[in-house]
């Protein structure tokens, strides 16, 4: 749940000044189709040239994947991976993220194994009847950007015919539930000249933080919907947030993304640390909305620029790197970042889908290049470090590490867009064979929300402790803005 948390707060403090550092690059060659590991075990052999390896890897990591989802076993919680903290490493958003993973490894490979697991957590996190993915049990610390990853994931379902379950809530319309809460009028103001707060309950930590990535995914969902439903509100809606993302300017001239800022200082105090899944979110929605309206200026302009910013950015030498946090000489980056990755892959894929005569050609070369160091970093079980630029596999299990294989996994699958004779389905709608029929009111009845009076003492203590956390890393932001440690030199 803490997606910004530790973005808004340890990223300045320990992670921005690592954000034009480039780390150590592998040595592998665009020719290699398996790589060895140098811990004296055997290879981890893939063959690029065959579909069918390609599907055989992503099929050894899925597997390896799933092995930490213990949401199934009795006294567990369904849908979700072991936590949030203290109970266990991950926030409940990452597991949200992770069965979007896995739905779209099902779209690319066609292997239905995790269907059923995918289906059944989806449905119970939603929290019918509502569907909105708002349930009480997260009130403490829910976040728009944590919601919007559920809704995010409920969406793909809904536009590669992912199958339904009979007697539920169509996909759509959580999909649907989570665009209203969010266009609701009690999340917008007009501090910073609008635009979403990071957490959605003013008695949370960090309501007064609006930053890029709950904005990104309101505006990923509006696009999407509009595509799927052929509806000009959610359009209207997702530019709306679009322009405000960068009037505000959280999207420089030069198509760096940043982090967000502060309302007590009118979201002028830009964090300028950059992290490839706010790229990914914007980079999706912007490629939708250039695929619905074809409006090269409006949105094809944009696009190209996100898209090679980007690569430029995130891909140094060809293989992608969490610049602001990985580091030549040592990792500092947290559970939720080993994550980021995949959904950088995953976006980048679907703009390629959405735009190749705009963004397929640079795109694809980088996942040609990214995919050697990747193979590198995987021991034959699957076991897939985070580090795909150091020519092996980096033992680095401290923090996570379901998401180094969520990350690896969307690596191999979205691999498949490269081979021009494996045919990709295209995203479905409304109109072109989407089962997902969906509910336009969906969600419009809010959730019940609990006052003060009504937390729990380990909520209390929760807060408190986030709280805590929040002033100490507000407060090591000024010292690196003030000494200008953290400053990002332009690559331009």
């Amino acid at each position: 749940m803490l997606f910004t948390t530790r973005i808004a707060g340890v990223a300045p403090l320990l992670l921005a000044a690592a954000s034009s550092v480039y780390g150590a690059t592998t040595t592998s060659t665009a020719t290699t189709t398996t790589a060895t590991t140098t811990t004296g075990q055997s290879t981890f052999e893939v063959d690029l040239n065959k579909t069918a390896s390609v599907k055989s890897a992503a099929k050894t990591i899925a597997k390896h994947l799933i092995s930490y989802y213990t949401g199934n076993q009795p006294g567990q919680t369904i849908g979700i991976l072991p936590g949030p903290p203290p109970d266990g490493s991950y926030y409940w958003w990452e597991a949200g993220a992770m069965w979007g993973t896995f739905i779209d490894y099902w779209h690319y490979t066609g292997d239905s194994t995790y269907n059923a697991v995918t289906q059944q957590s989806i449905v119970f996190q939603a929290d019918a009847p509502q569907n909105s993915f708002m349930s009480p049990n997260w009130t403490a610390s829910l976040g728009n950007d944590d919601q919007g990853f559920w809704g995010m994931s409920a969406m793909l379902a809904a536009e590669v015919n992912f199958p339904l379950v009979p007697g539920e809530a169509d996909w759509l319309e959580m999909a649907q539930a989570v665009f209203n809460t969010q266009a609701a009028p009690d999340r917008h103001d007009d501090e910073c000249g609008g635009g979403l707060r990071w957490q959605i309950y003013p008695s949370n930590a960090g309501y007064d933080y609006k930053n890029t990535i709950a904005n990104a995914c309101f505006f990923n969902l509006g696009a999407r919907l509009a595509r799927y439903t052929d509806n000009s509100t959610y359009s209207k809606w997702a530019e709306k947030t679009f322009n405000w993302i960068r009037d505000v300017g959280y999207i420089d001239k030069n198509w760096n993304i940043y982090d967000g800022g502060h309302v007590p200082q009118n979201c002028t105090d830009i964090n300028k640390v950059q992290w490839s899944a706010n790229a990914a979110i914007i980079i999706h929605g912007v490629a939708i909305m250039y695929n619905m309206t074809e409006d090269a200026e409006q949105w094809g302009k944009p696009l190209s620029g996100l898209v090679n910013r980007t690569l430029e950015f995130f891909f140094p030498k060809g293989i992608l790197v969490e610049r602001a946090c990985e580091l030549s000489d040592r990792l500092l980056c947290n559970i939720d970042q080993h994550s980021f990755k995949g959904y950088l892959l995953r976006s980048l894929a679907t703009a390629a889908l959405m735009a190749p005569d705009l963004v397929r050609e640079p795109i694809v070369k980088a996942f040609k290049t990214n995919i050697e160091g990747v193979i590198d970093s995987c021991l034959p079980d699957g076991t897939c470090g985070y580090r795909w630029n150091v020519g092996k596999y980096d033992g680095d299990v401290s923090n996570g590490p379901a998401g180094q294989e969520m990350s690896a996994l969307a690596a191999f699958t979205t691999y498949l867009i490269t081979e021009e004779h494996e045919a990709v389905k295209p995203l479905v709608t409304n109109n072109t064979g989407g089962q997902s029929r969906g509910n336009p009111n969906a969600g419009e009845t809010p959730a019940t929300v609990m006052s003060m009076s009504e937390l729990t003492e380990r909520d209390k203590a929760g807060a408190g402790v986030l709280t805590a956390f929040v002033v100490c890393s507000i407060l090591g932001t000024y010292f690196f803005l003030a000494t200008g440690i953290g400053e990002v030199r332009s690559q331009n």
